[in-house]
């Protein structure tokens, strides 16, 4: 009879501390952020995680070679965090995909911040996950033998802000042939919502999941002393969770902490972080980042 030996080899040597997560923090360095940040905003938020223990920090701009995510860029890393505004429609879209082909495999874990909802990695990754709920509501054909034909379609304009009774998206259409399959037609998210107000009031954020590991250590609720205002409905797919939800003394409220899952990676968008007040020197609000990091960068 034969003996099976099972060698097991473990990933650290005993006593050796964990490999920092690797994160790179992309900007597009918009100048009208000087009014808040010497530096850029990118490089401030990037200063303070790399103060952080166990993260190994990064940054990156539009302007530098290969828009900042080459391939070796982006096999350094474990999670980009995104800050995009008025340069979103210059980033290469065939790169935001490649970014999402990451994020499937577990690769790569993505943050994107406050006006990055219209980054052109976060719009890939929303289409993305949008199919993939779809694919598994609607197969080529389910198990009583239905057949259906899916068409996804994109927004007729991009970068378009929706009207307050606009239909939200990603929205389905279902239309039954008699004796054929379904048609399926997906109207692909916006990624935006009906209204937004920079005009620098506070607002209120409030923890909706403190046990969540993106809620460690922050109190039940804090305020944002300055910011844009975005107001809700939220052109995105439904989040996994909702773990930070933002509210307006003149009544708005936004779901500020959303999460998803996107195949073995992860996605976190953050709401606060308007280019002219300075949100990201607010203890707060980096603890939001870090813990996301943290979050995101688990493996």
């Amino acid at each position: 009879m034969k003996t099976l030996l099972l060698l097991v080899v473990p990933l650290l040597a005993p006593g050796e501390p964990p490999r920092a997560i690797r994160v790179l923090v992309w900007d597009e360095q918009q100048p009208e952020q000087k009014k808040a940040y010497e530096n850029f905003l990118g490089n401030a938020l990037a200063d303070h995680l790399g103060k952080q223990e166990g993260l190994a920090v990064k940054t990156a701009c539009l302007a530098d070679a290969e828009q900042g995510i080459s391939d070796a860029a982006l096999d350094a890393c474990d999670v980009l965090v995104w800050w995009g505004h008025v340069k979103n429609s210059q980033v290469d879209p065939e790169k935001g995909r490649k970014i999402v082909e990451r994020i499937k495999s577990g690769k790569l874990s993505f943050i994107a911040l406050h006006s990055a909802h219209w980054s052109t990695p976060f719009v890939e990754a929303m289409n993305e996950r949008t199919r993939m709920d779809v694919e598994k509501l609607y197969p080529k054909e389910d198990a009583a033998g239905e057949k259906f034909e899916v068409e996804f379609v994109p927004p007729a304009k991009r970068y378009v802000v929706p009207a307050r009774d606009a239909r939200r998206t990603p929205a389905i259409e279902l239309r039954k042939f008699p004796g054929g399959p379904t048609q399926v037609k997906v109207h692909l998210p916006t990624c935006c919502f009906p209204a937004y107000r920079a005009d620098g009031k506070p607002s209120t954020l409030v923890v909706l999941k403190p046990d969540h590991a993106i809620a460690k250590g922050l109190p039940k609720s804090f305020q944002n002393p300055q910011d844009e205002m975005y107001d809700e409905p939220f052109h995105v797919p439904e989040p996994d969770e909702v773990i930070l939800e933002e509210r307006w003394a003149t009544g708005e409220w936004f779901r500020s902490g959303c999460a998803w899952t996107l195949g073995k990676g992860r996605i976190f968008y953050f709401r606060p972080g308007h280019e002219t007040y300075p949100v990201f020197k607010d203890a707060n609000v980096l603890k939001v980042v870090e813990n996301a990091v943290r979050w995101a960068g688990a493996r």
